[in-house]
């Protein structure tokens, strides 16, 4: 599993202006470098390579960079509040840590700052005619590395913030998160198989909000050099307040010990993708929820979703974990595995209420339930039977004519007969 400090970079490196501010930093950096190796540079290549036209080159790059970007920011923006209205405000995080718009903004900022530094090099005279042929060399290549990103720019504008696009986001998220916790089911420690002990002292969140990331590694060095046993109450994705303790420890520990316990656990505002595939899950039945509203009345999107979530489920059952629990990085932490039935509570159960009076969501709805249960009956089978049955009684209860309701009904038998015959 992830350590707390690579957690933190990788946050970190996902932050907009951190991309941004390092192709800026390259920029400038490449602009002083032609005055660095000036000297280097025999002044026979000055004549050939025409090194006086730098001037003019740079003023229009310089211009013309500051057009891009601020195009390119307003284009982001308006992505940004698209998949907020259209999607789900969930959603929106992923279009801000996407890699492409970061390097194309990076790029453009970058070039820009290049250019100007340039400019004001070359007008102050820090520049001979040799730092002006590595000037011009280096502007060649950057606009042709300009010209590629600007192609690629335009071809991924006509995707950027789109409806299907920013679903099939969520969904890659998604899967990242369900593959990593197929991997580690119990995020590197034991499986509680048994409730804590009684006698265990609960140790309650240093902050309210919702966990982000648990330090196995801080918890496990805690339990064994007190000899403890650390029970998580708490994984990601769970809201901590003071009603619900993030974990309980068995044995002796002071308040310092209780302390250390709860800083190993990041407590953030706000549900995040990486160790919480739940909030996946949960961000799809969003967007079919808002699909199905009557101001969207878009019930081809929450069909969307369902298949979506079937693959999902799929491919997460499908995907090789561990064979056992023998090796284990953190013996002395209990950590409880994901649980099928929440991630059907997450998923299915919005469709099913907001979707109650729309035939073909019902249909779609009852197919996928029966194709999971089909999938492998011991591990979806229940959770399947279950939300098949209350999806039928809310589409009873809000389907107006006997033939739409009985078509429902039949496919809900039918997965009645998946569990006669597993």
């Amino acid at each position: 599993m992830m350590s707390r400090w690579q957690w933190v970079l990788t946050l970190f490196a996902r932050k907009l202006w951190i991309r941004v501010s390092v192709m800026a930093l390259i920029g400038v950096a490449t602009a002083v470098a032609g005055i660095v190796f000036a000297p280097y540079v025999p002044d026979t290549w000055t004549i050939k390579i025409g090194a006086q036209a730098i001037d003019g080159i740079l003023n229009v790059l310089a211009s013309s960079m500051l057009s891009v970007t601020v195009f390119s920011m307003t284009t982001m923006v308006s992505a940004y509040g698209a998949a907020t209205s259209n999607v789900t405000p969930r959603a929106t995080r992923l279009l801000m840590e996407d890699n492409t718009s970061q390097n194309v903004l990076g790029t453009f900022i970058g070039s820009f700052l290049f250019s100007l530094v340039g400019i004001i090099a070359l007008s102050t005279g820090l520049y001979g005619s040799e730092g002006r042929a590595i000037l011009l060399v280096v502007t060649i290549g950057l606009i042709a590395l300009i010209a590629i990103t600007i192609l690629r720019w335009i071809d991924y504008l006509a995707r950027f913030g789109r409806l299907g696009e920013t679903v099939a986001r969520v969904e890659d998220a998604t899967w990242d998160a369900l593959r990593t916790r197929r991997e580690h089911p119990h995020l590197g420690g034991r499986p509680m198989d048994d409730p804590p002990p009684p006698e265990a002292r609960a140790v309650f969140g240093n902050t309210i909000g919702y966990v982000q990331y648990i330090d196995m590694a801080a918890l496990q060095e805690l339990a064994a050099d007190g000899g403890l046993t650390i029970f998580v109450t708490a994984p990601p994705g769970v809201f901590a307040d003071p009603a619900r303790p993030v974990a309980r420890v068995a044995g002796e520990m002071d308040d310092k010990g209780a302390l250390a316990v709860a800083q190993a656990f990041t407590i953030g505002p706000e549900r995040t993708f990486d160790q919480d595939p739940r909030f996946g899950l949960c961000v799809l039945s969003e967007i079919a929820s808002r699909a199905l509203s009557p101001a969207v009345n878009d019930p081809g999107t929450a069909i969307d979703v369902i298949g979506r979530a079937v693959r999902l489920l799929v491919r997460w059952n499908g995907c090789d974990g561990p064979e056992d629990d023998a090796d284990v990085a953190c013996e002395d932490v209990r950590v409880p595995a994901i649980a099928v039935d929440d991630m059907f509570d997450d998923v299915f159960a919005p469709i099913a209420r907001d979707g109650a009076g729309t035939l073909e969501v019902q249909l779609r709805l009852q197919k996928a339930l029966a194709s999971l249960a089909v999938a492998d009956a011991e591990v979806f089978g229940a959770a399947a039977r279950r939300h098949s049955a209350t999806a039928l009684r809310r589409a009873e209860a809000a389907l107006t004519l006997p033939e739409e309701r009985d078509a429902v009904a039949a496919l809900a038998a039918g997965i009645g007969a998946v569990r006669t015959a597993g």
